[in-house]
């Protein structure tokens, strides 16, 4: 009985670890398109209102020659690919600090589920699925949080839904 106890204790401090050591992660993020600089992305173009189908503008399109490479602009697991209507083909990958980043409307998707992956990694291609189809190729990024940034709530459009994103365009500029 004692050592269940124990082991379970070990357990619980283990998640727990884990849990806040994703948090505690540098973020450093990496240009994922393969030779873009800040020219090749709007500068305000996150958040901005109106934006086609989806409302509002929640993250950055990267433009570039289809099939350029894309690589993970941070290290982690990747936890979703395949396809996502207005994304067309995707790759979700979870980073540091709990934080998604997606990528969208890839030509050709060249990572697994579940696969570990670096800033070098190639992860897709830049394309123009979803609904990107008869536009210019680029890349769609975001980043979204698991814990809410509730003062980040405005009264644009869409203004609640803003806790959830961050501007991948400020952390791009760094990189």
């Amino acid at each position: 009985m004692c050592k269940d106890l124990s082991w379970k204790k070990i357990f619980l401090y283990s998640v727990l670890l884990i849990f806040l050591s994703g948090f505690l992660m540098p973020q450093h993020l990496k240009m994922p398109v393969e030779g873009a600089t800040k020219n090749s992305y709007n500068q305000q173009s996150f958040w901005y209102y109106p934006w086609g189908k989806s409302g509002t503008h929640k993250g950055v399109d990267i433009f570039a020659n289809e099939g350029t490479y894309i690589r993970s602009s941070v290290n982690g697991m990747v936890v979703y690919t395949g396809q996502l209507g207005l994304g067309g083909n995707v790759v979700v990958v979870l980073g540091p600090k709990w934080r998604f980043h997606y990528y969208a409307h890839l030509q050709e998707i060249k990572t697994k589920r579940f696969a570990w992956v670096s800033k070098s990694t190639i992860i897709a291609t830049v394309g123009t699925t979803g609904n990107a189809k008869g536009k210019p190729p680029h890349l769609h990024y975001a980043i979204t949080t698991l814990l809410p940034y509730f003062w980040r709530i405005d009264k644009s459009p869409q203004g609640w839904n803003k806790m959830f994103y961050l501007n991948p365009i400020s952390y791009l500029n760094k990189a």
